[in-house]
C-alpha cells in the first residue's frame, strides 16, 4: 500500500508548479528597462511575492534575495513533519551540487585572487562557515573546513590541485569534484522509491557534463590530457566515446556524435562558440540542455521522491532565468542578447 505521505507532497508540490515564473512572465520582463518594474511583473508569483517590500538597491542585492528565496522553500518543505525520509535524502543529496559550485569558487578565488560570489545553498552554508570558505587563502583551509563539514569525500581532489596548474588543473580539479557529486547522486538514487529513472536521468546528465568538459577542453587547448577530468556513470556515451572526442577539433564534435540528439546539442555549443568566441557558451548550452532533459523526465512524475527532484529542478530554472534576464536590465544590456540562454 502507497504511503499516503507521498500523496501529500506530491500536491503540495505540484500545487506549487503555478505559482512559478511562466513564459509569460518572462515575455514581458524583456519588454520592461528597470528592475522594480521587472518586480512588478512577477508580483503574481511566489518568489514576486517574496520579493515584494525588500531592500532591493543593487543586482548583488537581488541575487542574494533570489537565493535566500530558494533556500528558505527548501528549508520550509524540509521540515515537513510527515516527510518520506527519501524525499529527504534526495533533497539533502541533490543540494551538495552548491557545495561543489561554492568550493569551484573559493579554488577559483586562491589561484586568481578574484573572490566570486557564494550561493548561500548547501552543508557549508548550513554549518555557518561560507563565509569562511569565502576567505579561504589555502587550499588546506578548504579542506580543514570540509572535514569539519563532513564532507571529506571532496577532500582528495583538493589534495592533488595545483594552484599554479593552469587551465588543465582547474579543469582536473572541477570534474574530479563534479564526478564525487555525480557518484553521491546515483548511489542515493539506488535507495529511494523510482530510482531507476532517477538513475537514467542523472546519466543523461553525465553524458551532457562529459560533453562540456570534452568542450572546454578542445578550447582550451588540453585536449588528450583532459581523459583523466570524464565522468563515469553516463547513459547513452560510454566512456571511452566520450574520451575519443578529446583528439579532434570543436568543429569535429557534432559528426562523431551518433546520438542525434547529443549532435544538435554539439551543433549549437559550436555556432554558438564560433559567435561569442567566448569559453562559457559551452556551460550556458549545456546547462539549457540539461534542465530541459530532466523537465521531459521528472515533470510528470508523481507519487514518488522524484516529485522533489523536480520541484527542485523547476526552482534552480526559474532562478536561472530571472537572473539572467535581470541581470541584463540591470546593466543595461539588449534582454534579447539573453533571452537565448533562457529555459523555457
Amino acid at each position: 500500500m502507497l504511503d499516503p505521505r507521498y500523496a501529500y507532497i506530491s500536491a503540495y508540490l505540484k500545487g506549487e508548479e503555478p505559482k512559478a515564473i511562466t513564459v509569460n512572465h518572462l515575455d514581458r520582463i524583456s519588454r520592461v528597462s528597470n528592475i522594480p518594474d521587472a518586480l512588478a511583473v512577477i508580483r503574481d508569483t511566489d518568489v514576486g511575492n517574496y520579493l515584494e517590500g525588500l531592500p532591493i538597491k543593487s543586482f548583488n542585492d537581488l541575487d542574494e534575495s533570489l537565493w535566500g528565496y530558494f533556500s528558505q522553500r527548501v528549508s520550509y518543505i524540509e521540515a515537513f513533519k510527515f516527510l518520506p525520509g527519501d524525499v529527504l535524502k534526495l533533497s539533502r543529496t541533490y543540494l551538495l551540487k552548491y557545495d561543489v559550485s561554492n568550493l569551484k569558487a573559493a579554488l577559483e578565488g586562491i589561484s586568481t585572487g578574484e573572490k566570486g560570489r557564494m550561493i548561500p545553498v548547501g552543508v557549508i552554508h548550513d554549518n555557518g562557515l561560507l563565509d569562511e570558505l569565502w576567505q579561504a587563502e589555502q587550499v588546506d583551509d578548504i579542506i580543514e573546513l570540509l572535514v569539519t563539514c563532513k564532507l571529506g569525500g571532496y577532500v582528495p581532489a583538493l589534495r592533488e590541485y595545483d594552484v599554479e596548474g593552469g587551465a588543465k588543473a582547474k579543469l582536473m580539479v572541477e570534474s574530479t569534484l563534479d564526478s564525487e557529486y555525480y557518484k553521491s547522486m546515483l548511489s542515493m538514487a539506488r535507495s529511494v522509491r523510482e530510482g531507476s529513472l532517477l538513475t537514467k536521468a542523472l546519466g543523461l546528465v553525465i553524458d551532457l557534463t562529459n560533453l562540456q568538459i570534452v568542450g572546454r577542453a578542445i578550447i582550451g587547448g588540453i585536449g588528450t590530457d583532459a581523459a583523466q577530468c570524464t565522468i563515469a556513470g553516463g547513459y547513452m556515451i560510454t566512456d571511452k566515446a566520450i574520451k575519443d572526442l578529446l583528439p579532434f577539433k570543436l568543429t569535429d564534435m557534432p559528426r562523431r556524435l551518433e546520438n542525434s540528439q547529443y549532435r544538435d546539442i554539439a551543433n549549437e555549443v559550436l555556432s554558438t562558440y564560433d559567435r561569442t568566441k567566448s569559453i562559457t557558451a559551452v556551460e550556458e548550452i549545456i546547462d539549457k540542455h540539461k534542465f530541459r532533459m530532466l523537465k521531459e523526465m521528472l515533470s510528470p512524475t508523481v507519487l514518488s521522491p522524484l516529485v522533489m527532484a523536480w520541484y527542485l529542478v523547476m526552482k534552480e530554472v526559474e532562478i536561472r532565468n530571472l537572473r539572467l534576464i535581470l541581470k541584463a536590465i540591470a546593466d543595461s544590456m539588449p534582454t534579447e542578447e539573453v533571452k537565448r540562454y533562457l529555459v523555457l
